[in-house]
């Protein structure tokens, strides 16, 4: 695989390492992988630094089961043997609590927090005291721009996280990173995306700050650094 592929990826990838300190010699990481194309990419970038990096750290997968009928983990599960990286998959009824019992018509912020909780948790008993995350640079733009929009403040996430209750870190590595990237990533290599059979899903707040800035995007292809610029003031 040539360089054409790689540059747009691991270079940013080792950037962002550098410019916010995320991982050092002998940590411990879990990687939240959901099936989607943004966190199997955000493995495979892991697995492969691990043989490049100067420093050594250890490896897990974390899937979070939603619970939806007939749900498959079995390709993600031999994509990361493939990888050398153990997988756990833990086992929840989110998708029957948000949809069959409280009936939620916005549900994506509480799906959120129910999903890392899970993952937050097993990470823990994993022993691992850091959990990287598949945020991209698009994703931290859309929640600057939600946060704006429907909640009236200048904010969004931040590389590198810190939860007190937890003891863990969280690490965005692609948060330099294009979705385009991770789009191309996944086709590339043929990753075992999964389907998200979520009835929201393509209907939310963010997707309609993410049509949005994708015609700003087509009128001028610098928006998007432009506004990460932004964003990374935030970061300081």
């Amino acid at each position: 695989m040539g360089a054409p592929f790689h540059q747009h990826l691991f270079p940013l990838v080792k950037r962002a390492m550098r410019d916010y300190d995320m991982l050092h010699d002998g940590d411990s990481v879990a990687v939240g992988v959901s099936g989607g194309k943004d966190s199997l990419t955000t493995l495979y970038t892991l697995a492969r630094l691990r043989r490049m990096l100067p420093i050594k750290f250890e490896l897990h997968a974390i899937s979070v089961d939603m619970g939806w009928p007939g749900s498959d983990w079995s390709d993600v599960a031999a994509f990361c043997r493939d990888q050398d990286v153990p997988f756990h998959l833990v086992k929840t009824e989110i998708a029957q609590v948000l949809f069959d019992l409280r009936k939620e018509t916005n549900p994506c912020s509480l799906c959120s927090k129910l999903r890392h909780g899970a993952l937050n948790s097993e990470a823990v008993r994993l022993g691992c005291h850091k959990v990287a995350l598949g945020h991209h640079r698009e994703d931290a733009v859309e929640t600057l721009f939600l946060n704006m929009i429907y909640n009236g403040r200048i904010d969004c996430f931040k590389p590198v996280t810190w939860l007190d209750r937890r003891e863990l870190y969280l690490i965005r590595p692609l948060v330099y990173v294009s979705e385009n990237t991770t789009r191309r990533v996944a086709a590339k290599l043929e990753l075992p995306v999964l389907h998200n059979p979520c009835p929201a899903d393509g209907y939310t707040k963010r997707q309609q700050i993410k049509e949005l800035l994708a015609a700003q995007a087509a009128t001028d292809k610098n928006v998007p650094k432009r506004l990460l610029t932004a964003v990374k003031s935030l970061w300081v």
